[in-house]
């Protein structure tokens, strides 16, 4: 069930990106008057799972979902058709239109992939607001794991900056964005009551940016492990806890926050255990219970009254400069990756994913703002990937129109041909790499 739901949304999301961007070329094209023969939703090698034919366009729907086609009379694109380069050039083809036309049918997808990105975050803001965990709640400071470690931090740091920015949002988003993307070589931290500079090493950006640590939880809050309710037949239960108890020790350890009460359930499984445990915020209260094959306690946790939840709530007005702010923060954020790539501060085999990555990043449960929202950022990826200038690409034919523009000749459709299959196998191989690093990863 959970691999049927990431995959109906990788094809939900995928369907709605490829139709409105082949309905970008769609209708630019119809807007000029080219004739176009066919519309698909996903490639169709060999055969298609459905088509039908109005007037003289052809739509369906392919087999492969790694992206879809629309075919244009008198075009050199990925399908190769010769023979209709070989007759008379015909008024309704794409080859017969001025260039500035052709320029505008090239763009027509990629122009509707950046405005439904726009759209959809400015809905969301509007809708939904923006929602996020003070840092200044934090009261008791982080707990790290290894790789928080690593970076510098410490149990019990409070964060005030990343590079020069203050920490406002409790998210470890925050602080990998900062490092791996814009730079930032310095953690402050409040650390024992002083504030503290911790100097990031480049080989902890470096680790922090690979594929395998993506879900590494770096630091998460120190909260005290407060009972709000006790579920019944449950080794809580057995113990005698009650909601509003604080568990402050398990045998020997003391466990003042809840992810040392964790991680000390987890050894503890089938074993019996002597709690301490606070009551009334005054009372300290021994308890024992066997704890079952599952490490679970059996208690519902406090959380509202340890963390401050700040939400913003828009109007559809102010949601619209929003909405095209955090389109330009998540295309800058992949041209600085991309860059970073190229220099080789990134490793392309930590950055790059096929469908697989992309169906890990909708999760098992559907999440309609989670859905969006990536829905949103692929969008924009999507224009932004069409725009490089790789013959077989969008961008590809742009520069060839820029060219003819410019200097005043047409490149020859031979030339425009060969280009088109060298970037077609590029393209092709660059996939096949990427879902072999998926396949790898599988396996880690």
């Amino acid at each position: 069930m959970d691999t049927l739901i990431i995959v109906l949304q990788v094809m939900l999301s995928l369907s709605i990106l490829v139709i409105l961007h082949e309905g970008g070329h769609f209708m630019t094209a119809k807007w000029f008057k080219a004739r176009v023969e066919k519309f698909y939703l996903f490639f169709n090698p060999w055969f298609s799972l459905f088509k039908f034919k109005k007037g003289e366009t052809e739509y369906g729907i392919g087999w492969l979902p790694l992206g879809g086609y629309v075919k244009i009379s008198g075009m050199i694109d990925e399908s190769f058709d010769k023979e209709q380069l070989q007759g008379e050039v015909q008024p309704w083809e794409f080859r017969s239109k001025p260039a500035w036309q052709r320029l505008i049918i090239m763009l027509g997808g990629i122009i509707v992939n950046v405005i439904l990105g726009i759209t959809i975050f400015i809905f969301i803001f509007w809708l939904n607001g923006s929602s996020y965990v003070t840092n200044e709640s934090i009261k008791d400071g982080i707990y790290v794991d290894s790789l928080g470690y690593q970076i510098g931090l410490r149990d019990g740091d409070k964060i005030m900056k990343v590079g020069e920015a203050d920490f406002i949002k409790f998210d470890k988003g925050e602080l990998v964005r900062a490092l791996v993307i814009d730079g930032a070589s310095t953690i402050t931290v409040e650390r024992s009551g002083k504030e503290q500079v911790l100097q990031v090493e480049t080989s902890s950006v470096q680790e922090l940016s690979k594929y395998k640590n993506r879900k590494s939880e770096i630091f998460g809050p120190r909260l005290p492990f407060v009972i709000n309710e006790v579920a019944k037949n449950t080794p809580a239960e057995e113990a005698g806890m009650q909601a509003g108890d604080r568990v402050i020790g398990m045998d020997s350890i003391q466990t003042l926050f809840t992810h040392e009460v964790l991680k000390t359930l987890d050894l503890a499984k089938n074993k019996r255990v002597d709690f301490t445990v606070l009551r009334a915020d005054t009372d300290t209260i021994k308890l024992a219970a066997t704890i079952g094959e599952d490490g679970i306690l059996g208690v519902t946790r406090e959380f509202e009254k340890f963390i401050q939840l700040e939400t913003e709530k828009y109007s559809f007005l102010e949601a619209v400069p929003l909405g095209f702010k955090e389109s330009y923060t998540f295309l800058a954020d992949q041209l600085k990756a991309f860059g970073k790539m190229f220099t080789g501060e990134l490793k392309a085999k930590d950055s790059l994913g096929s469908i697989i990555s992309i169906g890990k990043m909708f999760g098992t449960e559907w999440d309609w703002l989670r859905f969006w929202n990536l829905t949103a950022m692929l969008s924009i990826l999507l224009a932004f990937l069409n725009l490089l200038p790789i013959p077989g690409l969008d961008g590809g034919h742009v520069v060839f129109v820029i060219w003819e523009m410019i200097t005043g000749k047409k490149a020859s459709d031979k030339v425009v041909e060969y280009a088109t299959l060298v970037g077609f196998i590029l393209l092709v191989g660059l996939m096949i790499f990427a879902f072999g690093l998926d396949i790898l990863r599988l396996f880690e």
